[in-house]
């Protein structure tokens, strides 16, 4: 103790600074009397209990803003989790937030198509990594062990087995959120994962001879999520609803009013292909049927789909559909079967649809708008097409993108 004060005199501000907590420490363990005392503790308590509500209030809100994105994207289940668990921590905590108050992208942007940081800070993190990797070790590795182990480490693979791993990840599918994810395990698979051949190979499975230039973007990634393009992990849903009149009554006294309602979907393929499907049932039941190209549903309608960007700027995706061969041979056997004097000539029927891409209002191209819907209508003996052209009023309402969990990469083919 003496040479440790000895020490220290050299230093007045030291010797100030260990004063004053001796002293307030030797004030802290005096057992607090009277009614000063006891006014202190309150005060004390009731501002511990303000904090723990603030933070508690704080927490809600979080929550309560991620359901209100979630149930945005359609992601209904898990809104409701997030509801829950915002309204057990403060019951009245939505006549608490103040929704002009701008979100907090650290926590709403978690999607990476829709906060796409792909500015200079992306960049620098690279090279940061990459620097790292080469000072730690003269010859670096992707990875290494946390813990020692008997078997084989992946970062004993090279490099280009790991390339081809990642690119199994992402699949022909194009499952990017999948490669993000995987960013995120340590430094080397956050470069792996930013590898521009991985993301070129992507911007040729949307857009084909279309995307031969880079400019004016500066990377094969920056490409993938600002150039506008259909999205493959979710489904585009129409929701259109009128009043139709009914018909009157048997005494004239009243007349009756329908409420319809029914749905439109698109689900895009990264090969081409397209389904669409006109139905009164809701998302929560059609939308997880709509997950792969076999779907089972009665009046799915198949074809492809292609994109567009004209001189007006505006990306457009046109699509031809129509009925699977055996809904087809289906109906006209059962067509046939009532009309066996007169049957009706054989024809296809194919529809095709013009939608162009719009932001709706978000970061991300999530709505398309329709251009022209008609039906052709082609005779097989004569091979005569008649085309009907469809008005677009009021029951063509735009399409809104709601992205799936469930729709990750399943396929067996590598990108």
């Amino acid at each position: 103790m003496v040479e440790d004060e000895d020490d220290s005199s050299d230093d007045p501000n030291l010797e100030l600074e260990l004063s004053a907590f001796r002293a307030q420490w030797m004030s802290e363990l005096k057992p607090s009397s009277g009614a000063s005392g006891t006014s202190h503790q309150l005060l004390q308590a009731k501002g511990l209990r303000r904090t723990q509500d603030i933070v508690r209030e704080e927490k809600a809100t979080e929550l309560f803003l991620r359901a209100v994105q979630e149930e945005q994207n359609g992601a209904v289940y898990e809104a409701i989790k997030f509801y829950r668990m915002a309204m057990q921590l403060v019951p009245d905590i939505e006549f608490k937030i103040n929704y002009s108050r701008p979100p907090d992208t650290e926590r709403v942007g978690r999607n990476y198509m829709e906060n796409s940081d792909i500015d200079g800070d992306i960049e620098d993190l690279l090279a940061y990594f990459e620097q790292q990797l080469t000072v730690e070790s003269p010859f670096p590795k992707i990875c290494s062990p946390a813990l020692e182990m008997t078997q084989m480490h992946i970062s004993a693979l090279p490099r280009e087995i790991l390339m081809y791993i990642f690119r199994w990840v992402v699949s022909s599918d194009l499952d990017m959120r999948a490669l993000e994810q995987l960013s995120l395990v340590c430094r080397g698979f956050y470069i792996c994962a930013r590898d521009p051949e991985i993301w070129r190979l992507a911007c040729l499975r949307v857009w084909g001879r279309n995307c031969t230039k880079l400019v004016p973007f500066k990377s094969w990634r920056e490409m993938f999520l600002q150039r506008p393009r259909v999205r493959f992990d979710g489904v585009y849903i129409s929701k259109t609803s009128y009043i139709r009149q009914g018909e009157e009554s048997l005494d004239g006294f009243y007349r009756a009013w329908h409420h319809v309602e029914y749905y439109r979907y698109l689900r895009f393929f990264p090969d081409g292909q397209v389904i669409m499907l006109t139905t009164p049932e809701d998302p929560l039941s059609v939308v997880p049927r709509l997950r792969t190209r076999n779907t089972r549903m009665e009046s799915v309608l198949l074809g492809h789909f292609r994109l567009s960007q004209e001189t007006d700027n505006q990306t457009k995706v046109f699509a031809v559909v129509c009925k699977k061969k055996e809904e087809q041979k289906a109906t006209e056997f059962q067509r046939n079967r009532f009309c066996r004097r007169n049957p009706a000539p054989e024809a296809e029927h194919s529809f095709h649809v013009g939608l162009h891409l719009s932001s709706g209002g978000r970061p991300n191209v999530s709505k398309l708008v329709w251009i022209h819907h008609s039906c052709h209508i082609t005779y097989k003996l004569t091979g005569e097409t008649v085309v009907t052209a469809f008005d677009l009023d009021r029951m063509y309402t735009p399409f809104f993108f709601a992205r799936v969990k469930s729709y990750t990469a399943f396929s067996e083919q590598p990108l």
